[in-house]
Parts: structure tokens; C-alpha cells; sequence
């Protein structure tokens, strides 16, 4: 595994320029990842061939998606001192606030504190701290390897795999459920120029989780000057972030592209046509939705027990491709691209 070498002096905010293209490396906090995904031997956006008509899809033969139903203890003991089920908002403020401080951890430095934790635990000989010390370590572990080695939550290679080919030029781009914006900050390093407008009812997703998202995290794209590739960041964007509920905006049909990333599977059936309208609501005539949520598959429901007191805050789905692709036809959207990456499936659709 080749290594990049970050630029020292001037450029220490933005350390990584068009010479350290193909190479990765790891930080204590996440990976940089810096390799084409046309490279057979990267992982990629996997377009599927599973459905040719979408008119024809059932549910009887899809079937429903797998509910997570292990909750969040922080969820739970809301829910005991508020004798009520914890609403919708402030379940996703709760979530909001448990992930990003695990996109914060010095993993290697985290990991070690754990494994120490866990041998002084032994010596207590108490089942419940013992317990305690072992699920800290093995949620520190599991992270690290989804996160920060496999790369499975951002997946710049697959997640620009999946991107490419849309016609737009100079996109407007509206994020639904934006939280840090990463995938909007992908879109707009492959179509320079953008506008990006970012949309989240929680606050802290504007001023923390996109606020401190890394200056020093490149994104790669073209160079429209050169005809290659070249690198991007945070600063080089034009974005805009909105603090509000998204049935309250009022932009119209102005977005080349309406992207939302693990937003359909928090809704119940009865509120998913609603969700999918949002996409239609704002997208041109001609434009692009694109939508991803979490696979059904061992590893996902493997993660979600595992995790659950960082993940599960929220009502949460784990859909097949298929099973998210029929939600979006049957509710106006023609698929024009189905497939999936590393933990997500992926549609973009255009409004019929």
C-alpha cells in the first residue's frame, strides 16, 4: 500500500496536491484516499442488472426491509425520564452528537486506552464491568476497521464512481438531511463550479459536523483548466447551509441535483412517499435524484448491534437495492442507474 506524503510549509491547511494522486494513507482519525476507482482492484460503484422493468417489481417479491430494533441506552433512558417515545428531532440530535464524536477519536490512541481498559477490568472480577470494558473495545475495533480502513462510511472511490456521468454542468445541488455534506462536497469537486446548498434541521450539523469537517481532507475531481485531475477542498466550494426543517423550504425547482444519503430508511411506510416527494419537489425538469441507504447484509446488522449506542437513535431500515429502487418508482421517479457500494445501495432517478 502505497503512502502520500503531505506537502509541508504554506500548504499544511490543504497538504495534498495533484502529485500524491494514487496514493492513501491513514491518519489517526479517518483515511485519505487519493486512488482512481477505474483501478480493477479498488472497490467501485456495482451497477446491477437485477431489475429491467421497475412496472413490474412487486413487494411479494422483494419483500419488506429489515427493521433495527436495538435502541440507543442514551435513547432509552430519554424515553424513562420523559415517560414518552423520543420524538423525531430529537432523536436525530442525539445521533448527530454520538457520531461525530467517533469521527474525532485517535482511533490507535483510542484503542489502546480500550484493550488497557478491558485487562484492568479482569482483575475486578465483576461481570458488569468486565462486559462494559470488552463492548468499549470491540465498538473501538469495529469502527476503526469500517471507518478508518475500509473506508466504508465516506468511500470516496465508490462514491465518485457512482457520481460520474451525470449531464450537468455547474450544477445547483441541494443535500437533504446534509449533516457534514461530505457527498455534496464529492459532487462538487467532480463538476466544478457548483452551488451547494446543504439542508439540516440540526444545528450542530451546520456549526460542528460540517464546521469542523477538515480543511486538510481532499476531494478529487477534474482540472477543467488541464483536462486531468485535481485536488479539491472544503474552502474550494461554494456552500450554503440551511438550518431548517425540509417542509418548510420554499427554493421551488432550481437544483440540477437532489441528493440524500441514509435518509429514506428513517421513515415508516406511511411517511416514505413524502420523503421521496421532497426529491421531486426541488429538482429540475431533466434533473438528477439521487438516493442511498444502508444494505441488508450481514455486516450492516452485524455494525447496527454492535454500534447501537453511537447509531441507534433513530427508526432505521436496511433495504435491498431493489426494495429501495420500488419505493422510488412506485412514488414518480424513473431509475436510471441501480447498484451499490461498499455499505449503501445507490439510485439515481429523474422525476417521470
Amino acid at each position: 500500500m502505497s503512502t502520500a506524503e503531505p506537502v509541508l510549509g504554506g500548504r499544511a491547511k490543504q497538504p495534498y496536491t495533484e502529485q500524491q494522486l494514487g496514493q492513501t494513507e491513514l491518519t489517526p482519525s479517518f483515511r485519505v484516499d487519493l486512488r482512481s476507482h477505474k483501478d480493477k482492484a479498488y472497490e467501485k460503484f456495482i451497477r446491477v442488472n437485477t431489475v429491467k422493468d421497475w412496472s413490474q417489481l412487486t413487494w411479494d417479491r422483494v419483500g419488506k426491509p429489515f427493521e433495527v430494533r436495538t435502541m440507543s441506552e442514551a435513547r432509552k433512558q430519554w424515553e424513562r425520564e420523559n415517560a414518552k417515545p423520543m420524538d423525531a428531532k430529537t432523536s436525530w440530535q442525539y445521533f448527530n452528537k454520538a457520531f461525530h464524536e467517533w469521527f474525532d477519536k485517535d482511533l490507535p490512541s483510542e484503542i489502546s486506552g480500550a484493550q488497557s481498559a478491558f485487562l484492568r477490568s479482569l482483575a475486578s472480577f465483576k461481570p458488569s464491568e468486565i462486559s462494559a470494558a470488552l463492548g468499549d473495545a470491540a465498538r473501538h475495533h469495529l469502527w476503526n476497521y469500517v471507518h478508518r480502513i475500509q473506508d466504508g462510511v465516506w468511500d470516496p472511490r465508490g462514491k465518485r464512481a457512482m457520481f460520474e456521468g451525470l449531464n450537468v454542468k455547474r450544477p445547483r445541488i441541494l443535500f437533504l438531511g446534509a449533516a457534514e455534506g461530505y457527498e455534496a462536497m464529492q459532487l462538487a469537486a467532480l463538476y466544478p463550479g457548483a452551488e451547494v446548498v446543504l439542508v439540516d434541521y440540526d444545528e450542530y450539523c451546520k456549526t460542528v459536523r460540517h464546521g469542523e469537517f477538515p480543511d486538510s481532507y481532499p476531494f478529487l475531481g477534474p482540472n477543467e483548466a488541464t483536462g486531468g485531475a485535481k485536488v479539491y477542498y472544503k474552502p474550494d466550494f461554494n456552500i450554503e447551509y440551511v438550518v431548517d426543517d425540509i417542509r418548510n423550504l420554499a427554493f421551488g425547482k432550481s437544483f440540477d441535483i437532489v441528493l440524500s444519503v441514509g435518509l429514506l430508511e428513517h421513515f415508516p411506510d406511511a411517511y416514505k412517499p413524502e420523503a421521496v416527494d421532497w426529491h421531486r419537489k426541488f429538482l429540475k425538469d431533466g434533473g438528477y435524484a439521487i438516493f442511498t441507504t444502508p444494505r441488508n447484509q450481514w455486516k450492516s446488522r452485524m455494525f447496527y448491534v454492535i454500534m447501537a449506542d453511537i447509531m441507534n437513535h433513530t427508526y432505521r431500515e436496511l433495504m435491498t437495492v431493489e426494495q429501495m429502487g420500488l419505493y422510488i418508482y412506485e412514488n414518480g421517479f424513473d431509475i436510471i442507474r441501480h447498484g451499490y457500494i461498499k455499505a449503501h445501495n445507490a439510485v439515481i432517478a429523474q422525476a417521470r
